[in-house]
């Protein structure tokens, strides 16, 4: 149990920046980007591509990450110069990334078993450091020796690069360019009006957004030892499902709180599949139906407790309202008993 809950943890530290990336596009931007699904994909193929001919595997992650920069931008273009609506251009977008990804590939699939990655580097430093020793050692005084993670460095690694681009996305997203972002997203029109070029704005925010995917796109197919053309189906729905859970969970009273929940739903969402699949019912083909679940879950409890607790007010107030007529009425009835008392 213990193995698969670290395994989902470190899954989900990984997505939680495709999550950040789905945050930057449908809650600052408020555009509904399906670039995301090709994005991912593109990513993994030419981080996996190039790590297969031997570049070193910490620039193909980057230069995966300009790929997915690349794509967003393409996205935004059809958008705003081209005019097309905004779902529809996203929509084009991850079809023509699918061929796109598979002209890069050369194949439906490459394999990463045997070849040196980002986190197998990784992993050989943090053995040397004894850091792997240290945790293990602890895990084995509190009985949990059976079930020993082969490495913890992927892990740290992942907690810290994850938490670095959190804090610059907030530092963006708190510039003059970040708030002019943040007001195109909000209004438009206003921002027009102050003679912002929200073109280019949109164009920008939705380049950084899919950069992140791919991003991710390329640090998943390390961890998972391979890439595939269809590892990005569903992967806006993973996204949503993050975004959604975590502001239900955490709030979003600022940016920095909201890119913080963003990370946990990723992690919780990660955990709570990874739970799922254990039940003896349900199997690997499921995992579609679940996060289904999860997003109707998520998006329904809120306004479930919101109209609980905005009954519970109205009673209040009711009773509150019931109680002042009876003792105005109360007060009004002693009044009158006095008058006739003393006349």
């Amino acid at each position: 149990m213990f193995t698969a809950i670290f395994g989902s943890f470190e899954a989900g530290i990984i997505y939680a920046i495709m999550a950040l990336g789905v945050y930057l596009s449908f809650r600052i931007l408020d555009f509904p980007d399906l670039t995301v699904d090709g994005s991912f994909v593109t990513g993994a193929a030419i981080s996996a591509v190039l790590i297969a001919s031997g570049v070193n595997p910490f620039v193909a992650t980057f230069v995966a990450l300009f790929a997915g920069f690349a794509a967003g931008c393409l996205t935004g273009m059809l958008h705003t110069f081209g005019k097309i609506n905004n779902l529809l251009s996203g929509i084009l977008m991850m079809i023509a990334l699918y061929s796109i990804n598979l002209r890069i590939m050369g194949r439906s699939n490459v394999p990463l078993l045997n070849t040196e990655t980002a986190f197998t580097k990784i992993s050989s430093f943090f053995e040397g450091t004894g850091i792997d020793s240290f945790f293990n050692s602890l895990l084995t005084t509190v009985g949990l020796g059976d079930s020993l993670p082969n490495t913890w460095g992927i892990l740290i690694f992942m907690i810290i690069v994850t938490f670095a681009i959190k804090f610059l996305t907030d530092l963006f997203l708190q510039t003059e360019i970040g708030l002019a972002v943040r007001a195109t997203g909000d209004n438009k029109r206003m921002i027009s009006s102050l003679s912002e070029n929200t073109n280019l704005l949109t164009v920008l925010g939705l380049g950084l957004s899919n950069a992140l995917v791919a991003f991710s796109g390329a640090l998943i197919a390390q961890q998972g030892g391979f890439a595939d053309v269809g590892m990005g189906i569903g992967m806006i729905v993973i996204g949503l499902a993050s975004v959604i859970i975590g502001e239900a969970l955490f709030g979003t009273k600022s940016i920095a709180r909201a890119t913080l929940a963003v990370i946990g739903g990723a992690i919780i969402y990660r955990i709570v599949v990874t739970l799922a699949l254990r039940v003896d019912f349900l199997d690997p083909g499921d995992m579609k139906l679940i996060t289904a679940l999860i997003v109707i879950f998520a998006l329904t409890m809120p306004k479930m407790i919101d109209h609980s607790k905005e009954k519970k007010r109205k009673a209040k107030r009711k009773n509150e309202k019931l109680t002042m007529i009876q003792a105005t009425a109360q007060s009004k009835g002693d009044n009158h008993a006095a008058i006739k008392s003393d006349s």
